[in-house]
């Protein structure tokens, strides 16, 4: 229905700034709010950020806010997470997830559609 391509993910150096782009298809993106989730080895997959329908609501993951940025630009169907001074103990794989409900829920089996990922190692 509405399938995801993340990009953006990489190497980057402890303190350092990356920016992902999640991109979907379909025709009603719009409808959809958007949160990004992150899995390190070993550990569960958890909530880092969530976006509303218009992208005039944001809600963040304490560990990431006020350095994390969540974004969408509906005109091209792509939600963003820009990160800056990350730090190695963030280094995962990051998804973008869509959730058709306008309620705010950060758990991931209550997300509709998932991407594939994209990988972010931060070194030391």
């Amino acid at each position: 229905q509405v399938p995801l391509v993340e990009s953006g993910g990489g190497l980057v150096q402890a303190g350092g700034s990356l920016r992902l782009s999640c991109a979907a298809s379909g025709r009603t993106f719009g409808s959809y709010a958007m949160g990004w989730f992150r899995q390190a080895p070993g550990k569960e997959r958890e909530f880092v950020a969530r976006i509303s329908w218009s992208g005039g609501s944001t809600y963040y993951a304490d560990s990431v806010k006020g350095r994390f940025t969540i974004t969408r630009d509906n005109a091209k169907n792509t939600v963003y997470l820009r990160m800056i001074s990350l730090k190695p103990e963030e280094t995962a794989v990051y998804y973008c997830a869509a959730d058709k409900s306008p309620v705010r829920r950060i758990t991931p089996k209550s997300y509709d559609y998932w991407g594939q990922g994209t990988q972010i190692t931060v070194s030391s």
